[in-house]
């Protein structure tokens, strides 16, 4: 895999995606995939395997027999097990999909890797940084793809932020700001940072392309016996940036909606939207100061147009599947690997020792410089 001392924030690898379309050489053998986990994100992880070009579902695992029977009647040809450990140490399959309570990552993933298999793991990766660490440094030695499922990093919405903030359409970025809040479900071993804020966090370090040097959090568990299901974590970053999140499982409304505000231009992305989930404002403050009064500063209010830009319609959880497959077919570092959410994990951490200060800032080390993705190709999702 090729090696480059430059911190991977830096870079912006938006067009560097294939195209879930494209063909796969004739005499290219399918890559044979095993699925652990058919509760509520698993139908969809093996609809997409099952329908993308290049990759065969082999077997599917899951503790329940009712969840088993269904993914039969479904997929007849595909062999079910309630034994993962079998379908980790099949010798007929190339990789291993987890999708899992998060308790479980860490050593399944660790047990597919030590196999041999590829891995595509939900998030998050595991449940501390020394954990991830390790998978991070046996898919290395092993020369195994480690993928992690940040699937909003794979739609069309958020790329294109992401080209936007990355040609400074916005201009220097004040604030970026996320609300995430539903009715359930609640989990019941992590909380609702480690639920929900991990899907903003991830979204947060691709676009900005950089790490808060602190984070402080606030929140509460009003559910007895279930962990905090509401709170409120602020990262701040150089130059004045700050960002803010808004998590919770017991709202009355479900939100998906994100600010994030430049000198220049100001975004609103809203996943709930059906068609203009993107939406871009020239709208700001300007700041002039006539000689005389030097030391008072005018403001000034811009309200210009707002735009809609085209966005990919495909489902991003198909653009990750078709991923995971051509960085396995040509050795290349996945675009969410496991640096990428080793980095969500440390602020998450952070995150949970100020909710218990509370709400005391906790520094966050500096990053340290990593390989880049090895992505060769330069197609456009």
């Amino acid at each position: 895999m090729a090696t480059d001392l430059r911190s991977p924030m830096t870079t912006s690898p938006v067009h560097v995606l294939p195209d879930p379309g494209q063909a796969v050489a004739a005499d290219a053998p399918p890559i044979r995939v095993g699925v652990i986990g058919y509760g509520y994100w698993g139908p969809n992880v093996v609809r997409n395997f099952a329908e993308v070009t290049g990759a065969q579902v082999w077997a599917i695992s899951d503790m329940s027999q009712e969840r088993l029977a269904l993914a039969h009647a479904r997929y007849p040809s595909v062999t079910t097990t309630t034994d993962c450990h079998a379908l980790i140490a099949d010798p007929a399959i190339d990789a291993v999909v987890i999708i899992t309570p998060v308790s479980t990552h860490y050593p399944l993933a660790l047990e597919a890797l030590r196999a041999g298999k590829h891995v595509l793991v939900t998030k998050p990766l595991a449940t501390s940084s020394e954990e991830a660490v390790e998978l991070i440094e046996e898919a290395d030695r092993r020369r195994r793809i480690l993928l992690v499922d940040h699937t909003f990093i794979y739609t069309g919405a958020v790329r294109r932020i992401k080209e936007l903030v990355d040609s400074g359409a916005l201009g220097r970025l004040y604030y970026y700001d996320s609300v995430r809040v539903n009715l359930g479900l609640f989990q019941h071993d992590v909380n609702v940072l480690w639920d929900l804020a991990v899907h903003d966090l991830a979204i947060m370090d691709y676009i900005l392309g950089a790490q808060p040097h602190s984070v402080a959090a606030t929140g509460a568990a009003h559910i007895p016996g279930h962990p905090v299901n509401m709170a409120y974590l602020t990262c701040l970053f150089d130059n004045e940036l700050i960002a803010h999140h808004h998590v919770n499982w017991l709202a009355p409304v479900k939100v998906r909606r994100t600010l994030a505000c430049g000198d220049r231009q100001m975004i609103v992305y809203d996943d709930l939207e059906p068609s203009e989930k993107v939406k871009v404002y020239d709208k700001g403050v300007t700041l002039s100061s006539s000689p005389e009064r030097v030391y008072e500063s005018l403001i000034g209010y811009r309200t210009g147009d707002m735009w809609a830009p085209k966005l990919s319609l495909t489902e991003g959880l198909r653009v990750e599947a078709q991923h995971f497959l051509e960085c396995i077919r040509h050795d290349r570092q996945p675009l969410t690997n496991g640096q990428s959410a080793l980095r969500v994990i440390r602020v998450l951490e952070a995150a949970v020792q100020s909710l218990e200060q509370g709400g005391r800032p906790i520094e966050l080390p500096p990053v340290e410089p990593l390989p880049l993705p090895a992505v060769a190709t330069e197609q456009a999702v």
